[in-house]
């Protein structure tokens, strides 16, 4: 049998081309498996990386909850790692990135350590601060205890003498007069009415100021209106607007204080119902009564 030449070369030519394209397929496959491998590697190391700069920033949020110690230099050490993980969130998992990030992390695990020793410390120094502190508090609250005592007697005994220091009266009435020809009649009537009288007793005190004194009267009517109104007076954050007042010389000893009230022209005649009348020594108010008029 003869062989044509040329047929044999076309048969080692594919039988060329079908090994070449076999040893192709399989470093393809080969290659593709260690791209993928490699791919899922550097993946691993960005996930690994942002699970560490998370922890860190998780850290972060701890210090600044417990202490406010260098917090300055904790927030800016926050915002660095936030920033890095932003970063490296948004990029593509390749070998130069991965790079670049590990360089970073490294140099933030180095910040985060001087950083968290000086932390440290400043809590040490902290700590040791408030135990003598401490001990110093204990010893004044010694000292003071042996004289609580008598501070506390003292204060008792400087109120009392202060409460009974105060200027006091009793005894309060109030009547509606009717004058005439210079003479006043008690009256219940309203119409009839034309002043208001009101009686009081300041009572003995030794240990209260001598001196005058300035006492003023309020008498609300039944419209809750100040009757008589003279204005107001002021007695620091208080003020007070008032019917009459009366200054008197006051000694200690008992004083009986009769005063009359009267109406304005435009509150004549005085209207039915029930006038309430205060009586006050500056903004104190010393007692009170009533008058109802029918």
């Amino acid at each position: 049998m003869i062989v044509n030449p040329q047929f044999f070369n076309y048969r080692l030519i594919i039988g060329s081309l079908i090994i070449a394209l076999a040893v192709l397929t399989v470093y393809s496959f080969t290659s593709y498996q260690s791209i993928r491998a490699n791919e899922q590697f550097l993946e691993s190391e960005k996930h690994l990386m942002e699970n560490e700069l998370s922890q860190m920033i998780l850290r972060y949020d701890d210090i600044m909850e417990s202490n406010n110690l260098m917090s300055s230099q904790v927030k800016e050490a926050k915002r660095n790692a936030e920033l890095t993980l932003d970063s490296l969130r948004i990029l593509r998992s390749d070998l130069s990135v991965i790079s670049k990030f590990k360089h970073q992390l490294s140099l933030l695990k180095t910040r985060n350590d001087h950083l968290f020793k000086a932390i440290d410390s400043l809590k040490d120094a902290n700590m040791l601060l408030q135990r003598e502190k401490l001990l110093a508090y204990n010893e004044l609250k010694k000292e003071r205890s042996t004289n609580n005592s008598l501070k506390k007697e003292n204060r008792i005994l400087s109120n009392h003498l202060k409460k009974g220091a105060l200027l006091t009266a009793n005894s309060f009435e109030a009547r509606a007069y009717k004058s005439f020809l210079g003479r006043k009649k008690e009256t219940r009537r309203a119409t009839k009415a034309d002043r208001i009288e009101v009686n009081f007793t300041l009572a003995e005190n030794a240990l209260a100021e001598e001196g005058d004194k300035d006492l003023y009267i309020q008498i609300v009517n039944p419209n809750n209106n100040v009757m008589a109104d003279k204005g107001s007076t002021t007695f620091g954050d208080s003020s007070l607007i008032y019917s009459s007042k009366k200054t008197v010389n006051y000694l200690g000893n008992v004083m009986d204080i009769a005063i009359d009230i009267e109406p304005n022209e435009k509150e004549k005649p005085l209207i039915k119902g029930t006038y309430f009348v205060n009586v006050f020594y500056k903004d104190r108010k010393l007692g009170a009564t009533q008058v109802t008029l029918q």
